[in-house]
């Protein structure tokens, strides 16, 4: 039972702070983040990581994703995949080259430098979804160049690490041909279950005499392809939006949108955001934060530049460019499991761990007011 009360507190504290944040003028998910922090062991301790805590969280993400899928205009999605691409390599290389440079001042080894760019070269979008989504500029060129430059930032970031974790032997040797395989497989099989599958499964079971079969459908596609990304190399977000994406070209699209929003929105995502702020802890950081305040700043101009270069470059003015590289910032829940296998290779010593994991939260933090204010003073920023 002691779960169900940290639920309503969670619940509770995020509508509060999610109001509060939206009064002062800030995106109200900078709000719902900074409550897990104070929730959490960083300052209250009354909401602690659980089994049941990550559970409800990854089933947050994935709704969340999932929606942005269902919103996504898949036309403009393919329009963009060139700047997309751009954004994505702009995005990864000089994170990739500050991290490495960070590193080396405060005297880690070559490997660990290395691996510390790789990990902040990293991108998790659910947090900017949601600032997009508050926006309502889900459906700009700049929302569709976001989210294609997280899919492909996705997939190279994880051949990233297998070649480092390769070259530096930490980790047994990493076949590249059977990871690239891996992603090809992941991609053929959601265009072809996009295309042929989807549609016709729900259209089946919409005739099914059985409360909500379209809307249980839809979910049980979206968890599907969730766990074949994750089991395929890729992240389980990139699925749940593919899923979205798929769902979004059939005529259930807005009554199932129309019913998934209340139950992400009510339970799920609100704890996904707290879930960010539980691994906030303090313990530790005095000893090193001068390391944490440099590889925050580094972590967050150099996802800002590379990105904003990757649009500039593309044909996008300067603001738009800007707003893109913004959206990029966040390294969210997708760093903290690059984090994780740091750890396991021994690419990040564990001295080193919650100040990484610090600056994955800066850069989570920053993103939604950042976001916000290179959207101000231009309410539809074009090419």
């Amino acid at each position: 039972m002691e779960f169900i009360l940290q639920l309503a507190l969670i619940l509770l504290a995020t509508k509060l702070a999610g109001h509060l944040s939206a009064a002062l003028g800030q995106p109200a998910v900078l709000g719902k983040l900074l409550a897990g922090i104070v929730l959490g062991p960083a300052v209250l301790g009354w909401v602690q990581d659980s089994s049941f805590m990550s559970q409800f969280a990854e089933i947050g993400v994935l709704l969340l994703m999932f929606i942005a899928g269902l919103e996504t205009d898949l036309d403009q999605l393919r329009k963009n995949l060139k700047p997309a691409f751009a954004v994505a390599v702009g995005g990864i290389i000089l994170p990739l080259l500050g991290g490495f440079a960070v590193g080396e001042l405060f005297g880690l080894t070559t490997g660990q430098s290395w691996f510390l760019g790789a990990l902040f070269s990293a991108t998790s979008v659910s947090i900017s979804v949601q600032v997009l989504k508050e926006m309502k500029q889900l459906h700009t060129k700049e929302a569709a160049t976001i989210l294609g430059a997280a899919v492909l930032d996705d997939v190279l970031v994880v051949i990233l690490l297998a070649v480092l974790i390769s070259v530096l032997g930490t980790g047994g040797d990493v076949a590249l041909v059977p990871l690239i395989g891996k992603k090809v497989v992941f991609f053929a099989g959601v265009l072809l279950a996009g295309w042929l599958v989807v549609p016709r499964v729900l259209g089946w079971l919409a005739k099914l005499r059985v409360t909500e079969p379209v809307m249980a459908a839809a979910l049980i596609i979206c968890f599907l392809f969730a766990y074949a990304g994750e089991l395929l190399g890729i992240a389980g977000i990139i699925g749940a939006f593919a899923a979205g994406l798929a769902i979004s070209q059939t005529p259930f699209k807005d009554a199932i949108q129309h019913k998934v929003e209340p139950i992400a929105y009510a339970v799920f995502v609100p704890v996904f955001f707290v879930s960010i702020g539980l691994h906030v802890s303090f313990q530790g950081v005095g000893s090193q934060l001068g390391l944490l305040i440099v590889l925050s700043i580094v972590a967050v101009i150099t996802k800002l530049l590379g990105g904003a270069m990757g649009a500039r470059l593309t044909g996008f003015q300067s603001r738009s460019a800007l707003v893109i590289g913004a959206g990029m910032i966040s390294r969210g829940e997708v760093a903290l499991i690059i984090a994780a296998t740091g750890l396991q290779t021994g690419l990040l010593l564990p001295e080193y761990f919650t100040t990484v994991i610090m600056a994955v939260i800066v850069t989570t933090l920053v993103s939604p007011p950042m976001l916000k204010m290179m959207y101000k003073g231009s309410n539809q920023p074009g090419t």
